[in-house]
């Protein structure tokens, strides 16, 4: 069987050893690090809480992928929490924020979306998570329960949820510094933000299911991002249990 285009793309982009290639980033192009939304409305969130919680191993284990929910709503503190979990800024310095989540380069090319369809004291509707200042950014109000599902390879889980993360990749983000080797590094990264928030709702007693299947431009569409520079690339729904 000939190589398909995923063959291709782990051979194109291995490092070998004194192959690696260039001479370093342009540090005079490095893309902005934040996505921002500057003419939104914004939604101020609860301050996170870091000082107690359940206990990481009991956590560990009671993880699972849950397709059912509660019909109840999730709290604003409880969203607060998860986004924190999902990408909050834990400290500055160096040049960096560095977050709850490891990035390779401490680039951050992943930004998180939400769609929010039962949040208490949250209006429905599509928002982006405004890492720097924790707030939440709304792009589009309204219920978006079917065109959710839709994108979501048409799984009603994600019409079902309290809330949704869409996750995106700013690929030039990553690019400048990586190439195409950045390819690989964004899905990495990715995986690394949703375990944080599966682990973060079980301890907030919720439950999630992480989802990469999806039809990609009725997602892009979704949140209104380009699909070339900018690019759904994972989600995840999170709920109360039944």
């Amino acid at each position: 069987m000939p190589p398909g285009i995923g063959d291709q793309f782990q051979a194109q982009t291995k490092y070998q050893r004194g192959e690696l290639g260039g001479g370093g980033p342009d540090w005079a192009t490095k893309p902005d690090m934040y996505r921002r939304y500057s003419l939104a409305p914004r939604v101020a969130l609860s301050i996170p809480q870091n000082t107690v919680g359940a206990d990481l191993w009991q956590v560990l284990s009671a993880r699972r992928s849950v397709r059912r929910f509660r019909d109840a709503p999730l709290t604003e503190a409880q969203l607060s929490q998860l986004l924190w979990a999902a990408q909050g800024v834990t400290h500055e310095g160096e040049g960096y924020a560095f977050r709850t989540a490891p990035s390779a380069g401490a680039l951050y090319p992943v930004e998180t979306y939400l769609a929010v369809h039962a949040v208490e004291g949250i209006d429905p509707g599509v928002y982006h998570y405004e890492v720097a200042s924790h707030v939440l950014e709304q792009l589009s109000a309204g219920d978006r329960h079917t065109e959710v599902a839709y994108a979501a390879l048409d799984q009603g889980m994600a019409a079902r949820a309290g809330v949704v993360f869409v996750w995106t990749a700013v690929f030039p983000r990553c690019k400048w510094k990586y190439g195409q080797r950045a390819y690989r590094y964004v899905y990495l990264d990715a995986g690394h933000i949703a375990q944080n928030v599966a682990l973060a709702a079980v301890g907030l007693g919720l439950v999630s299911c992480p989802i990469a299947a999806l039809y990609d431009d009725e997602a892009n569409a979704l949140l209104g991002v380009d699909g070339e520079d900018e690019s759904v690339i994972y989600m995840t729904v999170v709920g109360k249990p039944r």
